[in-house]
């Protein structure tokens, strides 16, 4: 599958490679990576100021309305330049639960300052042991009058340090593994009895283990209906795996450009790594395996926006694909660089960290390919 893009997806992905291109090299990044924040909230709005970050969202809500198409274009855009600012955190994952799951009054008050870059968001749903099973939440939001108070604790929150708000699974009913009983709530990230450990994730982003002792939530800051929680994390699902597929598969382009112009430039033996048969070989395996990627990740993405059946099913059969595609061309880039493959000092060690971080979010490749198996 190779879709043909309309004027306007041609028009935002030529502006984002131009606004990319000019502002966010890989020292821009490597500068961004090293400061105590770990992002740059100077390139954040200029991603507002050129629409990015209202792309997907409705018209009426503050967006462009372009949808999950225009997700995936920024997204692989976003993976070929390694940006490491909140867009899929921020847009992808929280700005879709708000649209899918929120009241009006909700989206409306909340959407709007989404698109414009005047807020950060992260997802906190994942817990100790709990692996990627999204209805495992031991997480308690227990009611008392017009506002919840939540305990637990959270792990792995991608994003959480930039957070100015929070969207946190919590039980409100049954037991630790039940479907039914699972909530969504919004929390500042500045609420009592909430402390964040921060740390850097091994593609140099920043994430945080959270503790909920006793935070209090208004009433109305639930999403959706109670216990209703775990259907709208397995779109959120859906539509983050159609994203992380988009943002491996340009992480990939970048790997076999790099590795390409490394073999043409690079001798052994006198000749050029290139020359060689068996090298050749390998990466026209690399080749093959990004196309395959790229076909796979557009598919879901039409799928998605359509909002045709089976988009779940699919969604597990891309994750596994795409991620053991992505780590292939990874090791093979490495590999094909030699002992400079995994410095700091070269881009490819940071594509390779990245496709790694990629391949456990929201599901390892051997887990959707189990998953993909059981939806037969």
């Amino acid at each position: 599958m190779d879709i043909q893009f309309t004027d306007e997806q041609q028009l935002l992905r030529d502006s984002i490679q131009r606004l990319l291109r000019d502002r966010y090299d890989f020292d821009t990044r490597c500068k961004i990576i090293a400061t105590e924040e770990g992002w740059s909230r100077k390139h954040w709005d200029a991603f507002a100021e050129l629409g990015l970050l209202a792309a997907p969202f409705p018209v009426e809500l503050g967006g462009l309305g372009a949808g999950p198409l225009a997700s995936m274009i920024i997204m692989q855009e976003f993976g070929r330049n390694l940006v490491v600012e909140p867009f899929f955190e921020t847009i992808v994952l929280a700005g879709g639960i708000v649209e899918e799951a929120g009241s009006i009054a909700q989206r409306e008050a909340l959407l709007p300052e989404i698109a414009a870059g005047k807020a950060t968001w992260a997802l906190a749903w994942a817990e100790r042991g709990s692996r990627y099973d999204l209805n495992k939440v031991t997480t308690v939001a227990e009611r008392h009058g017009d506002e919840y108070v939540l305990s637990g604790d959270k792990v792995a929150v991608i994003g959480a340090p930039w957070a100015d708000k929070l969207i946190v699974s919590a039980r409100t009913s049954g037991d630790p593994r039940d479907r039914e009983g699972v909530s969504l709530f919004i929390v500042d990230r500045q609420s009592a009895n909430l402390h964040l450990q921060s740390f850097k994730t091994i593609d140099a982003r920043r994430a945080a283990e959270i503790t909920l002792r006793g935070v209090r939530v208004p009433a109305s800051r639930m999403l959706g209906e109670e216990g209703t929680g775990v259907g709208v994390l397995e779109a959120c699902r859906d539509r983050a795996i159609a994203a992380l597929c988009a943002e491996a598969v340009g992480a990939m382009t970048e790997l076999n450009s790099a590795t390409l112009e490394h073999t043409k430039t690079r001798k052994q033996f006198g000749v050029a790594l290139g020359t060689f048969q068996v090298l050749q070989h390998r990466m026209v395996d690399m080749f093959i395996a990004l196309e395959e990627s790229i076909s796979l990740t557009q598919h879901l993405n039409l799928t998605l926006a359509a909002n045709e059946p089976g988009c779940s099913k699919l969604a597990s059969g891309a994750k596994s694909k795409v991620g053991e595609a992505a780590r292939f061309v990874g090791e093979q880039a490495v590999q094909l660089h030699g002992g400079m493959g995994m410095s700091d000092e070269l881009n490819v060690g940071h594509y390779f960290k990245r496709i790694a971080a990629i391949n456990i979010q929201f599901g390892d490749p051997t887990y959707h390919l189990l998953r993909y198996a059981r939806e037969n």
